[in-house]
């Protein structure tokens, strides 16, 4: 059965009318969006800076006194002794005010002081009175034997042998220009030298009856034991 429409409930005549008032009521509603003014609320009070008035602390500016310059030291005076015109005085400089270009002048000829030229006493080899350690000879070995100390060095090495030392018995028995005529290394000629030059004085050699410098050689031993 076919259903039948009135020309009243056909609304197929009627969508052009219905789609240009949708177009006019889409366009009004934009045009009142745009025209619309919105107001921001404000609170009263709220961030406000508050400027307040700090007095500054001002610091007190002092003066300082200066202190006076020291007074200058005092200086010296010197006295003037005056001499009366009667008291003779030698005259050893003869001065010449009338010299002219033609004055003879004598050449300064300086006074040469000659130096006093020390000589030094003789080295005897062979005296009639030898110089000797305190307590003979065999305290002189007594004595190398308790205060050489064996280098390290030469112990490692396996080094030993006879050092000849030789020096000067001074007048006063003193031992003097200590030097090694034949060493064997290691440190024992180093060690030698130490040994006499710490020893005590000597009793010194004698010529005719006058004690002199004797030259005198000493054998010192290192051995291992």
């Amino acid at each position: 059965m076919e259903t039948k429409k009135t020309k009243k409930a056909d609304l197929e005549s009627k969508k052009f009318i219905f789609r240009q008032i949708g177009l006019i009521v889409a366009l009004a509603i934009v045009l009142l969006a745009f025209e619309w003014k919105s107001y921001e609320k404000s609170v009263e009070g709220f961030g406000e800076r508050v400027v307040q008035d700090v007095e500054e602390d001002m610091a007190e500016i002092t003066v300082q006194e200066q202190k006076p310059p020291p007074p200058p030291p005092p200086q010296k005076v010197t006295v003037l002794n005056v001499v009366e015109d009667d008291i003779e005085v030698e005259e050893d400089i003869i001065i010449d005010i009338e010299a002219d270009e033609e004055t003879e002048v004598e050449e300064y000829v300086p006074v040469e002081v000659e130096e006093e030229v020390v000589e030094e006493a003789p080295i005897f080899m062979v005296v009639e009175s030898m110089p000797e350690f305190p307590g003979g000879t065999e305290n002189l070995y007594k004595y190398l034997g308790e205060n050489i100390k064996y280098p390290q060095m030469a112990k490692e090495s396996g080094i030993q042998g006879i050092v000849y030392v030789t020096f000067v018995v001074e007048k006063d028995g003193s031992v003097t220009d200590v030097r090694v005529l034949r060493g064997i290394g290691g440190g024992c000629d180093e060690e030698a030298i130490r040994v006499v030059e710490s020893m005590p004085k000597w009793n010194p050699g004698k010529q005719r009856g006058k004690s002199v410098r004797v030259q005198y050689n000493l054998p010192v031993k290192f051995i291992l034991q």
